[in-house]
């Protein structure tokens, strides 16, 4: 086993005293190949090139004498401290560390990027970073070939954003662009790079937080918890007859309470109304897109998003036409549109599906719908009744039948 093991991060300018007397004594030296042609490597010391970091841990620990391992920017920051902290390979790490390439980016940008949300894009993870920026006015992401700007901004589709792209931070390759997300794809640009994705809701680029990242949570506007009453969001109190039950807030929390919607999700709330379904799902950090073809009850969804602080992008139309050229969603609620839209819906595979029905049979017909398209459906009978703490009469009741569906090969 190496004696020692030291990451050093480098950002493109010299290395310190600690960097250049760890380099010094080291016998094997693992980076890329343009750490690894670094002067102060010493030239007798073995040289891995750092591809699988897994791989190159094992050939670390199989070493008898002093590592050094070169990465770019934070290496504890996104970078290999993690992989090689393992306890597999048994190994015990120092870091001198770095600036974070994405600290650099927003430096050479010129904003502060506590308020940021920071995602890795790569082949497995580009949908679901894609859906951060969304959901979010300020994102750095870190790319990686195939998941890069023009992947990002195809992706983000209709949904315009401001771009600012660096490339080759700390050498003297480095560019910065900033462009608006429809003219990206227009350009080539140089892996991997970071970029940094603004636009939307800016509710909190004025104010400080304790909290990196900023969730909601910090505007004092915002309501504390879910299933909440219209006002809580500025909008009026419904028409009870009007309302119907699925309307419902109770029935909203419920569910909530099934779809989970979380960081990275994308939501369609179908049938939105006046979108308080879609609103509290983006306060809880999906991206959301609610669908209604009334656009005064849309109008309203986008006051209650703008009054809280989070984002949220509205589609006028009548489903399912309405849905065939929306992104791939993880999550659906079906408010309204009857049985062709909820087809269409299980046609798109979502890990889950939330429906309501007013009867039994529209809940059966709903459910082998479902069932059909390869999720296992549970439906709950729910009623609630609310009364008035003085003297206990009821003032309203709710009957509906509440549908969930998990894609089956998401079960478990």
């Amino acid at each position: 086993m190496a004696d020692r093991v030291t990451v050093i991060g480098w950002d493109g300018s010299p290395l310190g005293p600690a960097a250049t007397t760890a380099l010094r004594a080291a016998t094997l030296v693992a980076g890329a190949p343009r750490h690894l042609d670094l002067p102060q490597v010493p030239p007798r010391a073995e040289r891995v090139t750092l591809g699988s970091v897994a791989v190159a841990a094992r050939r670390i620990a199989a070493h008898r004498g002093t590592a050094v391992v070169l990465a770019d920017g934070d290496p504890g920051f996104f970078g290999v401290v993690r992989a090689l902290r393992d306890p597999t390979h048994g190994l015990e790490v120092e870091v001198v560390p770095a600036v974070s390439a994405v600290a650099t980016a927003f430096a050479r940008a010129g904003m502060p990027w506590d308020d940021a949300r920071v995602v890795v894009a790569n082949e497995r993870t580009l949908r679901r970073a894609v859906n951060v920026c969304r959901a979010h006015p300020k994102v750095a992401v870190l790319t990686a070939p195939g998941a890069g700007p023009t992947e990002i901004a195809l992706l983000l589709g209709a949904q315009q954003r401001t771009f600012v792209i660096c490339e080759s931070l700390g050498t003297d390759r480095e560019r910065v662009s900033v462009l608006t997300s429809d003219r990206v794809p227009r350009h080539h640009w140089t892996d991997p790079n970071v970029v940094i994705v603004i636009g939307g809701t800016l509710a909190h680029s004025g104010t400080s937080s304790w909290l990196a990242g900023l969730a909601t949570g910090d505007l004092p506007e915002e309501p504390r918890g879910w299933g909440l009453d219209p006002a809580a969001y500025g909008q009026p109190a419904p028409d009870r007859d009007a309302e119907g039950a699925g309307r419902s807030r109770r029935l909203r929390a419920l569910e909530l309470s099934v779809l989970g919607p979380r960081l990275g999700d994308l939501l369609w709330d179908v049938g939105s109304g006046g979108g308080l379904t879609a609103v509290e799902a983006a306060r809880l950090g999906a991206a959301v897109i609610a669908v209604d073809r009334d656009p005064r009850a849309l109008a309203l969804a986008e006051a209650a998003a703008r009054r809280v602080g989070v984002q949220l992008e509205t589609v006028q139309g009548v489903a399912p036409q309405a849905l065939v050229d929306l992104p791939q969603p993880d999550l659906i609620r079906v408010g309204g549109g009857g049985h062709r839209t909820l087809v269409a819906c299980a046609d798109r595979r979502p890990e889950r599906i939330v429906s309501h029905a007013m009867t039994r049979d529209q809940a059966e017909a709903a459910g082998r719908v479902l069932t059909g398209a390869g999720y296992a459906v549970e439906c709950t009978l729910v009623q609630s009744v609310e009364l008035a703490v003085g003297d206990w009469s009821e003032q309203g009741r709710t009957v509906v039948f509440l549908l969930a569906a998990r894609l089956l090969s998401s079960v478990g």
